[in-house]
């Protein structure tokens, strides 16, 4: 059986080489499971990490009945996790949220209430902690995307999103596409997202995983792919069944 169906919502964390961040991970997750108005539990994702992640992992999980892992036999990148995570979850709803903390998990409850009238709402940064260099990259990629999709989105980037997971199934998956969401979602006729905005932490553990090539360039190179993804999407509905 998997244990992610005795819940309402499922809490995707991908990991890679966050050795430093796994107590903070624990115990930041264990402070906000009891309080959390839905039954609600973690899954973790490693993502092929080399360092002592998946072992404090392990540990984290036996120690907490509501945590779950994932390990990757090699590193596969942030929208596998992600995949992973759907492909492997079994509750109504399933969020995600970065393992270094800039943003937290108490911050669901910001977005959970409207997500009875949307299939997807995401997070905005606001009083964003990270360096001039970093926004400045981030505010143009945002602006470049929504040119190119015309989602409306305003942070993509932000690393706090709840789904209903018959929508996140749907979604078209390949890598870069943790930055395409809301243009993903806007595919599925019908379907909408809502923005909701969540205070932004610094970084005070870990490194970083990404730089000029994977925060800029190849999001700009996958704005194309979308394009093209866009007018071949398949749309359907069933009107009648004998099934």
């Amino acid at each position: 059986m998997n244990h992610t169906s005795e819940y309402d919502f499922t809490i995707i964390c991908p990991v890679y080489n966050e050795q430093e961040n796994i107590a903070r991970l624990e115990e930041a997750f264990q402070r906000y499971l009891p309080t959390a108005k839905r039954r609600t539990c973690v899954l973790f994702v490693d993502d092929g990490s080399t360092d002592g992640s998946p072992d404090l992992l392990k540990l984290a999980c036996g120690r907490y009945a509501h945590f779950y892992y994932l390990s990757f036999t090699r590193n596969a990148g942030l929208s596998a996790a992600l995949k992973a995570g759907i492909d492997h979850t079994e509750s109504p709803l399933v969020g995600y949220i970065d393992a270094d903390l800039q943003t937290r998990p108490e911050d669901f409850e910001r977005l959970l209430p409207l997500i009875p009238d949307h299939q997807l709402v995401t997070g905005v940064r606001t009083g964003r902690k990270d360096s001039l260099f970093k926004r400045f990259q981030s505010r143009f990629a945002n602006a470049f995307r929504r040119m190119m999709t015309h989602d409306g989105a305003t942070d993509t980037g932000c690393p706090l999103k709840v789904m209903r997971l018959e929508t996140a199934r749907r979604l078209p998956l390949f890598k870069g596409m943790h930055r395409f969401l809301p243009a993903l979602v806007l595919l599925q006729e019908g379907a909408s997202y809502a923005e909701v905005p969540v205070p932004h932490y610094p970084r005070t553990a870990g490194k970083s995983k990404f730089h000029l090539w994977n925060r800029l360039v190849a999001p700009l190179m996958d704005c194309f792919a979308y394009r093209w993804m866009r007018k071949r999407a398949i749309n359907y509905r069933i009107g009648q069944t004998s099934l």
